[in-house]
């Protein structure tokens, strides 16, 4: 079912204009992704910023794992690219970060919702618990010499931009085309979902079921 799943966001997330995105190798579950930056207020903004994501086999119970191929240079990004996001943690709650359920992974999110919440992160970075420190001490503390270094990075982005592609250049952008359906979850199926028995429930994502479901609904 995951590659269902997958498919279904591939085909919706091709057809925005702020990522661009492929698979690896023809494997759907692992993809090139580059984030856009598209808001002209933004440090980032202009570049293009590849990374790779790579899917779990019973996604979507567990969350992907994302990292930039190139540095970027970030309070929330490690030296060798990964990113520190809490949307990209395990399901369930965490007591030694503190973050809740509601701001981890679940699988209500999807590809859209995790990229979307990057391309936010870059201009609002957590300093709290930096995956940096160097990066998050300089933003603090030399704002002006971090713009400069962003924007290093962020005209050496610039090179991964393949031939042909055109940059899109303006907010509009963000517009959204109409989209093949996608799986979602309603927030009573997300609530009673027992996360510790993720393997007993993948039954749930069964076609048949889900139709009878929602014969009963009506």
């Amino acid at each position: 079912m995951a590659e269902k799943i997958l498919m279904n966001e591939y085909k919706a997330l091709a057809k925005e204009t702020w990522t661009n995105i492929s698979l690896v190798n023809e494997n759907i579950f692992e993809w090139s992704v580059a984030l856009i930056v598209l808001n002209p207020d933004s440090l980032y903004y202009g570049g293009y910023f590849k990374a790779k994501m790579t899917f779990p086999q019973n996604y979507p119970y567990q969350p992907p794992e994302f990292a930039f191929e190139r540095p970027l240079w970030h309070p929330n990004v490690y030296t060798n690219g990964r990113l520190c996001i809490s949307i990209l943690h395990q399901p369930g709650e965490d007591a030694m970060s503190g973050e809740m359920a509601g701001e981890r992974w679940s699988p209500v999110q999807r590809v859209e919702s995790v990229l979307i919440s990057i391309l936010s992160l870059l201009d609002d970075a957590e300093c709290s618990s930096p995956a940096n420190v160097d990066a998050g001490v300089q933003l603090r503390n030399d704002p002006e010499g971090y713009k400069k270094r962003v924007a290093e990075d962020r005209e050496k982005s610039k090179e991964d931009i393949p031939a042909g592609f055109e940059m899109p250049t303006h907010e509009s952008a963000f517009k959204k085309e109409e989209k093949v359906d996608t799986f979602s979850w309603s927030d009573s199926e997300a609530e009673d979902f027992d996360f510790d028995n993720s393997d007993d429930d993948e039954e749930m994502f069964d076609d048949d079921e889900g139709t009878d479901q929602e014969e009963d609904e009506e």
